[in-house]
């Protein structure tokens, strides 16, 4: 299967030269999150658990924009601007996840775009 690029318009915009969603030989790689409102083109005004939530709601647009949804994704990448956020950012993850519970790494990054505390990429499988 050739790579498709897909267009999620229930989901955050690319706000650069890339794609919201690529798919290729069965697996739908979404591109990092942050806490846009999609509806806006604003972030989201909160703490890290507000932009947590976010972030999730913005991965179950695109993902539902491809024909899928959280129990389809295989891996996950979570960035944190800092690392003692991991529990926070965790409870609201595990709240959309559930028990599907993909792999998955968290770091700490020197700092996310716009000044975001969170963001998250993930890998889906057909």
């Amino acid at each position: 299967m050739p790579k498709k690029i897909h267009h999620a318009p229930s989901g955050p915009s690319a706000i650069g030269p890339y794609s919201i969603a690529t798919e290729a030989h069965g697996f739908v790689f979404l591109s990092g999150m942050v806490a846009f409102d999609p509806a806006t083109g604003k972030p989201v005004e909160g703490d890290v658990t507000d932009e947590a939530r976010q972030v999730m709601e913005n991965i179950g647009a695109v993902l539902g924009d491809v024909g899928l949804a959280y129990g389809d994704i295989v891996k996950t990448t979570i960035f944190l601007d800092d690392i003692n956020d991991f529990a926070a950012v965790n409870a609201v993850y595990g709240e959309y996840v559930g028990e599907g519970k993909p792999a998955r790494s968290t770091v700490q990054v020197g700092a996310l775009p716009a000044g975001f505390l969170v963001e998250i990429e993930c890998i889906a499988a057909r």
